[in-house]
């Protein structure tokens, strides 16, 4: 991490709200004042229930609205309630949810606790709870906890971070015996920083497609031979009642006052707060002589008074390695992004004004303000339009959620699904034949009714079922058994494996060839060209990373690192070709990198390898567990 990525750390609600929970991947239930009057009566249905530990409605939605608003802060705007249901964001809520109360049922069948003491502990140590290095006292504690949109209420907060500290426990004591020995570190170290510089000639197959042709004695024959390839798998067919979505946004009308409640409710989303645009040169004071530095940094601010190039001098002297590249450059940022001495003296600058050394927890900083912006506000008229759509279809999101949980009583056989649907003015649609991984005609991509099709026995009818475009209730109608089709039912697939095979083959020929050519030519891209094909050069690139033309090649990758420098290979097939590689250059990973990388590099392993344990530990956890989702309650809490 660079010393810039360390100090944005340092942010006020948005660190707190989200980045508390690195200790573990749960997502605390941050208390929030529900919208509207009150706690509607979805607040207190059951939205998941983990060995007899409900996760209610308000619980989802105060921890729903605490995500909202922490996107909104991170991304601003344009990043709405519409967009994150459309990412699926709830599911991944209620996941995480369901995660953290299978992780705290785990710890307390193992006795895992965590005391009073420890909570504090944990609280008094974080930044954002800091000042000059020590706790910043219980009345500013809550005041910021109250400024957080949604506020937080001490006892609930501190119940998050016990939760936290439990889970945390959990996975040391699952995962701590956990080691990696030096050999593996080095070896995958290596694997990951080892360099190669190449210049490649390809051929690649679809560029040789059009140069082949397939007769249908050929196609014929190939059928013949790979019958098996093209197994038509089952496939079913279904009746549904589609409630559609977007049918029932054409119909809402939002009245302007909702629009306006709805802005001046949420109007900080609309707001960008007083930006600078500055650059930094950082002399960083760990394990250093603090005076020392200072002195350095002094030296450096007299050279930027008579007037040296600021950027020049942030590229010779700055150790924030991200920014020094960029002469120093931070771009845009607003109040609480930086450390609080960095802040508060950059935001009391003026243009072109440059800082005399700051000391923060990172060294001494000596700031240059290049620009700064205003706090504005986007008007009501400049997000009217935007914010009536979105209005329109939250109202239609949840019409249709309403709609379904109605129809849901009353459909219980496929002769219900036709007198509900024309009782209701709804057409019942069919489907057509479709496999497991194809779209559903009229209701497009969805796994939730491609898989319940794929469950359920003809005469049953589902319960409201989710999909792209709105909510369906569905009976199956029809079956067709997995079969070798007839020639006639695939041909054009065969004909194009066919003609991919033929390009395939000749690009292994040209290949062949060129490399005839190339290995003995001491100018490897001169003798390429001068056969009429390109040699494209790469840069020092590691393991994993695309070959032009090729894309992500591991024979390719294989005979790089395996060649000496100056080498040519053989022809080298992939999956998109063929080709010829001259090694150009190598840059190995050398003792004293090695040395001093290993240790971080350990850490970093052992900590990925811990997550995958901890997974995988717990997904065999969970399988003991009784856990019960509600997603019909789930939709209407969100909808």
């Amino acid at each position: 991490m660079t010393m810039l990525d360390r100090m944005r750390r340092h942010r006020n609600w948005l660190k707190w709200s989200l980045a508390l929970v690195c200790l573990a991947f749960v997502i605390f239930y941050i208390p929030d004042f529900l919208r509207g009057s009150g706690a509607d009566a979805a607040s207190t249905d059951t939205i998941a229930k983990v060995e007899g530990h409900e996760i209610t409605g308000g619980e989802f939605r105060r921890t729903y609205e605490a995500q909202l608003q922490a996107y909104r802060s991170a991304y601003g705007g344009n990043m709405s309630e519409q967009l994150l249901k459309q990412l699926g964001i709830e599911q991944q809520i209620l996941q995480q949810m369901v995660d953290e109360q299978a992780s705290l049922a785990e710890a307390n069948r193992l006795g895992v606790e965590v005391s009073d003491e420890e909570v504090r502990r944990r609280i008094f140590a974080t930044p954002a709870f800091q000042e000059n290095g020590r706790f910043i006292g219980d009345q500013r504690y809550q005041q910021l906890l109250r400024m957080q949109r949604p506020p937080l209420m001490p006892s609930e907060f501190e119940d998050g971070v016990r939760r936290s500290l439990i889970v945390e426990k959990l996975r040391a004591v699952v995962t701590d015996w956990l080691s990696i020995p030096d050999k593996e570190v080095e070896q995958e170290y290596r694997r990951r920083n080892d360099k190669v510089k190449l210049a490649v000639v390809s051929f690649t197959t679809d560029s040789l497609r059009t140069q082949t042709s397939a007769s249908d004695a050929e196609v014929a024959s190939y059928f013949d031979a790979h019958k098996t390839d093209f197994k038509i798998p089952e496939k079913r067919k279904i009746r549904y009642v589609l409630i559609d979505v977007d049918a029932l946004r054409a119909k809402v009308v939002v009245p302007p006052a909702d629009v306006e409640r709805a802005y001046n409710n949420d109007v900080e989303q609309y707001t960008s707060p007083e930006q600078v645009r500055a650059s930094h040169i950082l002399f960083k004071t760990e394990g250093k002589d603090d005076a020392a530095v200072k002195a350095k940094a002094e030296e450096v601010l007299k050279q930027v008074k008579a007037g040296a190039d600021f950027a020049e001098l942030a590229k010779t002297h700055s150790e924030d390695e991200a920014s020094a590249k960029n002469g120093g450059d931070l771009d845009y940022f607003g109040r609480g992004r930086m450390v609080p001495e960095f802040d508060q003296a950059v935001f009391e600058m003026q243009p072109g004004q440059t800082s005399d050394p700051i000391k923060t927890q990172f060294g001494y900083d000596i700031i240059k303000l290049v620009d700064k912006k205003a706090a504005t506000t986007r008007t009501l008229a400049d997000v009217r339009q935007q914010l009536t759509d979105q209005l329109a279809y939250e109202r239609a999101q949840a019409q249709a959620a309403d709609s379904a949980q109605n129809l849901e009583k009353q459909i219980g056989t496929p002769a219900d699904l036709e007198r509900v649907a024309k009782a209701q003015g709804l057409t019942v649609q069919e489907s057509g034949f479709f496999a497991a991984d194809e779209p559903i005609l009229g209701l497009g991509p969805s796994p939730e009714a491609s898989a319940r099709a794929f469950s359920m026995k003809q005469g049953e009818v589902s319960g409201a079922l989710r999909t792209s475009r709105g909510f369906a209730f569905e009976t199956l109608v029809a079956t067709q058994d997995p079969y070798v089709p007839k020639l006639e039912e695939v041909k054009a697939r065969v004909h194009d494996e066919v003609i991919k095979q033929k390009a395939r083959d000749l690009s292994k020929q040209r290949a062949a060839e060129m490399a005839v050519k190339l290995k003995g030519a001491p100018d490897f891209e001169k003798a390429a060209k001068a056969a009429g094909v390109d040699a494209k050069t790469t840069e020092l690139i590691a393991r994993d990373s695309p070959i032009p033309d090729l894309g992500v090649a591991p024979a390719v990758e294989e005979a790089a690192f395996t060649l000496a420098v100056g080498a040519v290979s053989d022809p080298i097939a992939t999956d998109t070709g063929t080709a010829v590689i001259k090694v150009l250059d190598k840059k190995e990973v050398t003792p004293s990198e090695m040395t001093s990388a290993k240790d971080k590099f350990r850490e970093e392993l052992l900590a990925d390898r811990r997550n995958r344990f901890f997974s995988a530990y717990m997904t065999k956890a969970k399988q003991r567990m009784k856990i019960e989702v509600n997603r019909e309650a789930l939709q209407k809490v969100v909808s």
